[in-house]
């Protein structure tokens, strides 16, 4: 009778073994296609950064000389569109999400593997598609779509966007509804809701917004396609639409994709935050809830973004209330996050550098939204540079950062080795330092009142300019560094053992990386989450 390989077997093969294409392209195994969704957005991000270089290289001097007026217009479209559709979006979910949720609750894999697959799948077809549409001449449209020109007026590929973002946005709908199925059925014996990693309870509240949230967007750009192609009037006054009715969809779910995109991130900094303070989580029960709250309270603040729309005075400053309220479950985690390091045993390691880095910067760009929910000084603001400021804070300041530390923390698990610790808090230092001369300059151009989206500006605002292209280029080395220290760690790096940072948690009680289904046994969790003071192995099912 054939015995099964032992488990220092199994993983001897994981490492070493020469897989075929095809065996890739049709897995089932979460850890593999969490990989796939790895090389598939870093493509985008760096394809969605040149265009941003593309930007800032244009802006360098106050006239339009590098390219032309609608060529700027495609430029920043696309920026945004390949950005938050095929980056920001599905990056934590998509790979950490996808690689580390089935071993953080003891499963074996996700509630439906193959409709995992077929969400990779799904957004491969979505690039492919806006591939196209970057390569036959890209939208001019904003990635916000807005009514009439994009249902009218813009003479671009309107359609063939809509078409990507369309197919994409159903890969992160069944994404989402498989993590819900995973973490309500398929726990571990004693994972209890109460003994959940934040990580899991950030990606289930990020489920939820998906599940309920991109069915709208879906239905807001399909009509927007009807209307270009068959003329409707669904947004169009001439035909009795109205272009208010699409930014209430558009926001409706754009807003809470907002929480799409930094709930998981701050998943990721409260698991590094308590992994290097080596205390548990200070008020673990407040943080979970703060994460449900944020995705509920995310469904009703989305007109915030129409106060100079021509929505009423009174709606206005009920959402303008709801705003501020949906500051305080953020306000929340701030703060715990704070009380955890107080009097922590902290240790400065890289995934710990780009959390406080993610703390300061996401801060930051909460603070100056409250500013953008405050109807008076929104209505000067709103068109310039501040909103841009305000949103890269949150984006790339709270999540590209909360991407990278996560990448760095659970990098010894997904690739089995080390990588240079002095080149990892390098490359922090310069992202942070990149980051911040690239877009507080632009906070005092919005003040000043440079707009946005134009390709030429006054002579007054080009020294701060000038900052902001410098500090884009000193954040695009540092982008780049990570990615060539981590294909070299894969060769030559160290062989990490199981649990390189001493953390708690079930994905640090398995091989690094882990064998095909997790466990060798079935865990059984008898501790609270985080319990750094009684770090334990962990007891298997009989």
């Amino acid at each position: 009778m054939a015995t099964s390989p032992t488990p220092a077997a199994e993983r001897e093969n994981y490492l070493n073994t020469e897989y075929g294409i095809r065996s890739w392209l049709l897995t089932t195994d979460h850890k593999r296609i969490a990989l796939l969704y790895l090389l598939l957005i870093t493509f985008f991000f760096f394809i969605g950064g040149f265009f941003a270089l593309l930007i800032r290289l244009e802006l360098l001097t106050p006239a339009g000389d590098l390219v032309q007026a609608d060529t700027y217009n495609k430029l920043f479209t696309m920026h945004g569109q390949v950005m938050v559709f095929f980056f920001l979006i599905p990056a934590i979910p998509a790979v950490l999400g996808n690689f580390l949720i089935p071993i953080m609750i003891g499963a074996k894999d996700l509630a439906f593997p193959r409709i995992n697959l077929f969400s990779w799948y799904l957004l491969v077809i979505g690039g492919l598609l806006m591939m196209y549409t970057i390569l036959t001449g890209g939208a001019d449209t904003g990635w916000t779509f807005y009514p009439p020109f994009s249902t009218a007026f813009a003479k671009s590929q309107v359609v063939t966007a809509a078409l990507a973002i369309f197919v994409a946005g159903f890969s992160s709908i069944l994404t989402g509804l498989n993590f819900i199925v995973t973490i309500h059925r398929m726990r571990a014996p004693g994972m209890t809701w109460s003994r959940l990693p934040l990580f899991v309870w950030a990606n289930y509240a990020t489920s939820i917004i998906q599940v309920l949230g991109t069915p709208v967007l879906a239905i807001t750009l399909m009509l927007v396609a009807l209307d270009r192609l068959f003329a409707f009037g669904i947004f169009d006054p001439q035909r009795g639409g109205d272009p208010l009715l699409f930014q209430h969809l558009f926001w409706f779910y754009s807003h809470p994709a907002v929480y799409i995109m930094i709930l998981p991130g701050m998943g990721v900094v409260s698991e590094v935050v308590s992994c290097f303070s080596r205390k548990r989580i200070f008020g673990y029960k407040f943080m979970a809830l703060a994460l449900i709250a944020i995705a509920v309270l995310g469904f009703l603040v989305w007109a915030h973004h129409m106060f100079v729309a021509g929505i009423s005075l009174y709606a206005a400053l009920v959402f303008s209330l709801l705003s501020y309220l949906v500051a305080v479950p953020s306000a929340i985690k701030v703060f715990n996050w704070t009380a955890t390091m107080y009097k922590g045993s902290i240790s400065y390691a890289t995934p710990m550098l780009y959390a406080f880095g993610f703390i300061g910067l996401f801060t930051m760009g909460g603070l100056t939204g409250l500013f953008l929910a405050a109807l008076g000084v929104d209505v000067h603001v709103t068109d310039t540079y501040f909103v841009i400021a305000h949103f890269h804070y949150i984006m790339v300041g709270g999540m590209v950062m909360a991407y990278i530390g996560g990448l760095h923390f659970w990098w010894p698990k997904i690739s089995g080795r080390m990588y240079p610790e002095a080149w990892g808090k390098l490359a922090a230092l310069i992202i942070f330092v990149g980051f911040n001369l690239t877009f507080f300059p632009q906070f005092v151009l919005g003040y000043l009142g440079m707009p946005r989206r134009y390709w030429q500006y006054s002579p007054e605002f080009q020294v701060l300019n000038v900052l902001s292209t410098a500090g884009a280029t000193i954040l695009a080395v540092g982008y780049v560094l990570p990615m060539v220290y981590f294909l070299w760690s894969m060769r030559y790096g160290k062989v990490a053992d199981e649990n390189p940072w001493g953390a708690a948690g079930l994905e640090w009680m398995t091989a690094s990386p882990p064998p095909t289904f997790n466990f060798d046994e079935t865990p059984v969790v008898t501790w609270e989450a985080y319990d750094y003071a009684n770090l334990k192995e962990v007891p298997v099912e009989p």
